[in-house]
């Protein structure tokens, strides 16, 4: 976590030439945030370098989300050619460890959330690319093509398109609008913050929005990859979305659909990060989500897919079949 090179000529430019530059966070891209120090002044540096990362996607995202009163962090300086952005700093309370430790505080933060949601479901889809049939076909792709290949077990992946070809029409011929899909909604992108706007909560990492289903985010949020939420939880808050957005008769068979997409999607992106990337720590959290996969699949909604699991992917090379190569 060493600063760019171009950094201190960057912050000089934007008016923060004095200040300290500390590591904050790296995350599963190629992206790293550093925070900016400058008296009583704090901001966050990112570099997304180039061309492994574009930080443009998350200044038109967060300029969109601002002026619809949502709370993504201002832009106060940006240096595309070095992918570097100076962006507010939301400070150091995430969702994540506030209900960690606050377990109390567990129902009523997750409903802010969900009505955040709420609020951004009401309005027209941010200008970007739609969350289309080769879109989720990519993503479930990164199962067989990740995780099946990693422990060694031959798959019929044409079945695999064709079983995933039969259940998406659910998701694609809803009645629900079409909303800015955030794609990274959960407890440990959503900030805490002293504001009265937004419900309280500042947003992160949606540079990679898309205009697709409303159920998306709230699998996200509620089917996290990286803490568990309780299945009480997960309830009360799809009662509280249904209250105040009124989805159509089909959103709950959506949801089952998204679950399984993300969760088969995440599945083979943590197995990549492992091995491709040298990063094990995300082995650690692929029994949660075989266990959510598994979860959205005995919906009557995805039979096609769940046969085809039953039929490639045994009980016994699942949850942790990779165990032996995590360090922890």
């Amino acid at each position: 976590m060493i600063p760019p090179a171009a950094a201190p000529a960057f912050l000089g430019q934007a008016g923060w030439g004095d200040a300290a530059i500390v590591p904050l966070a790296g995350d599963a891209s190629f992206r790293r945030y550093f925070r900016v120090i400058d008296g009583g002044r704090r901001a966050v540096l990112m570099d997304a370098p180039p061309p492994h990362e574009d930080p443009r996607p998350f200044i038109a995202i967060a300029e969109h989300l601002l002026a619809d009163g949502f709370a993504a962090p201002q832009i106060l300086a940006r240096d595309l050619e070095q992918g570097l952005v100076l962006i507010e700093d939301f400070g150091d309370l995430r969702v994540k460890e506030h209900v960690d430790d606050q377990p109390d505080a567990e129902l009523a933060v997750y409903g802010r959330a969900i009505d955040l949601l709420a609020d951004l479901h009401r309005l027209p889809a941010a200008p970007v690319p739609p969350y289309d049939r080769a879109v989720y076909q990519r993503e479930v792709g990164l199962l067989t093509q990740w995780y099946c290949r990693a422990i060694g077990l031959p798959v019929d992946e044409d079945a695999y398109v064709a079983a995933w070809d039969a259940v998406l029409p659910i998701v694609e011929q809803s009645a629900s609008p079409t909303v800015t899909v955030l794609r990274d909604y959960h407890a440990e992108n959503i900030m805490l913050i002293d504001r009265a706007t937004s419900h309280g909560l500042g947003l992160l990492d949606f540079q990679d929005a898309l205009a697709g289903h409303p159920a998306y985010d709230l699998v996200s949020l509620l089917q996290d990859a990286r803490r568990d939420v309780p299945p009480q939880v997960e309830a009360a808050m799809l009662a509280r979305y249904k209250a105040i957005a009124s989805p159509p008769a089909d959103f709950d068979a959506a949801y089952a659909v998204l679950g399984a997409q993300r969760n088969a999607k995440i599945i083979g992106i943590f197995t990549r990060l492992w091995q491709r990337d040298g990063k094990p720590r995300y082995l650690s959290f692929l029994p949660r989500m075989w266990g959510l996969l598994e979860r959205d699949l005995a919906h009557p909604a995805l039979a096609p897919v769940a046969l085809w699991f039953a039929a490639n992917i045994p009980a016994d090379q699942r949850h942790d079949a990779l165990a032996e190569f995590n360090p922890a």
